[in-house]
């Protein structure tokens, strides 16, 4: 058991509506698909604790943290923008989906596991350090990240993010600390509408247009983000994890397949070889075509487990 599995029941119970795409149904798509396929009884399975507030505060203010818990409802649902909303269990999840990437970093670093995979929900990459937006409450990979630095002493972690949106919050959390490196593709002009310009040596933006296929993806990845990660070297590496740029996911217009995510992922398991003691946390994001977020999280997950 090489890779850990970590989720938790009060990622189902966040709902932001009738037919909202960040819908409970994308944890059970990727659930049942690893069912099916033979591969669940070879995870190390956890339950997501709670993320502590120190863990938070590391890249959230408090200012933000306090706004957040005061304006949780008790009843129905309240909107924080036009696409992100909050029901009774919102927070409860938000606090499990920080706490099990949280979990995953501890598991790796102290040699249960090799990597993990974070099956939670709500989502983190678009949570700044001071603002919910885009699905997201709470910067999950970020809390990671700052966790793994203020824990284990690391100096260099990298994360990337293949996500179909540009991990904008990830980017303005950590965008001034050079202990990391964010390797990002994404579609551009697109939400968040921002991302098109590195800015810094430690930060890889690598915007795709509209269309993209495999062959440019793959591309990207390996004129820009290997020889930057080869350059780093990273002590351990974080995956956000999105599956919208699938061809068969309408919320974006990229054209990967399941074969993309294999070996984006194979690509990543082998610098976290080479330099990172096979240390890799990954964490969901985005995928909202429920057939081909099961299948291409389950492509991802294998190639995690070594098979």
């Amino acid at each position: 058991m090489q890779t850990a599995y970590i989720t938790h029941p009060a990622c189902l119970e966040h709902n932001m509506g009738y037919d909202h795409p960040e819908s409970p149904e994308r944890l059970r798509a990727i659930e049942n698909e690893l069912i099916a396929s033979g591969i669940f009884p070879l995870l190390q399975q956890h339950q997501a604790p709670r993320v502590m507030h120190e863990q938070l505060a590391r890249v959230h203010s408090g200012s933000y943290l306090k706004s957040i818990e005061t304006v949780a409802p008790q009843h129905g649902l309240i909107s924080l923008d036009a696409d992100t909303f909050m029901n009774p269990f919102t927070l409860e999840a938000a606090y499990r989906a920080a706490g099990a990437v949280v979990l995953a970093t501890d598991l790796v670093m102290i040699g249960k596991v090799e990597n993990a995979f974070c099956n939670v929900r709500p989502p983190g990459h678009h949570a700044t350090h001071d603002q919910a937006m885009g699905f997201c409450f709470f910067n999950n990979i970020a809390v990671g990240v700052a966790h793994a630095m203020a824990q284990y002493d690391l100096k260099r972690v990298a994360i990337a993010d293949f996500d179909v949106h540009h991990g904008n919050g990830t980017e303005d959390i950590l965008k001034h600390d050079p202990r990391v490196m964010l390797c990002s593709t994404f579609e551009h002009p697109f939400y968040p509408f921002c991302g098109a310009d590195s800015s810094s040596d430690h930060i890889i933006n690598v915007p795709l247009a509209a269309g993209t296929d495999s062959l440019a993806f793959r591309s990207a990845v390996t004129q820009h983000w290997l020889p930057a990660l080869e350059s780093f070297q990273p002590e351990m590496i974080f995956i956000s994890a999105g599956f919208d740029a699938h061809r068969e996911d309408d919320m974006a217009h990229l054209n990967l397949i399941e074969s993309d995510y294999i070996w984006v992922t194979e690509q990543i398991k082998a610098i976290a070889d080479k330099y990172a003691q096979k240390h890799i946390v990954s964490a969901l994001e985005g995928g909202y075509a429920l057939h081909a977020l099961g299948r291409s999280a389950t492509a991802h997950i294998k190639v995690l487990c070594g098979l």
